[in-house]
């Protein structure tokens, strides 16, 4: 069975920067496309942003659009989000989990169109 370990959050002053991975293993064969999502106290869990299988599709929520940036390296089976900018209302659990809505290339995934999640990264942004 695929398996995802996210990794990398932590604690960040406002306009930092951090790097999330989130690392697959087991059946990596099934390392489809990848969604990020996060999830904020007291809030639904919302999508970040998706790459394709191949890398050469992927998408942004508008609240991160311009500041954040995912990218994946199949030979180390690992997909990542790099952060910057950071602002306070970053602070939440970062999940990755497999994209199943085949429409990456055109919007976010929203959590009901994905498969297996990891177990998430806690981000806090604050001074």
């Amino acid at each position: 069975q695929l398996q995802l370990v996210e990794s990398g959050g932590g604690l960040v002053q406002p306009g930092g920067s951090l790097r999330l991975s989130c690392a697959a293993s087991g059946f990596t064969s099934e390392l489809n496309a990848i969604g990020w999502f996060r999830q904020a106290p007291g809030k639904e869990r919302e999508g970040v942003s998706c790459i394709s299988r191949s890398g050469t599709w992927s998408n942004y929520a508008d609240s991160v659009k311009g500041r954040f940036w995912i990218s994946r390296d199949d030979a180390k089976n690992t997909v990542y989000l790099e952060m910057e900018s950071l602002k306070p209302e970053d602070t939440a659990v970062y999940y990755c989990a497999v994209d199943l809505s085949q429409r990456c290339s055109r919007v976010v995934p929203t959590p009901a169109e994905t498969g297996i999640w990891g177990q998430g990264t806690q981000v806090t942004v604050s001074s």
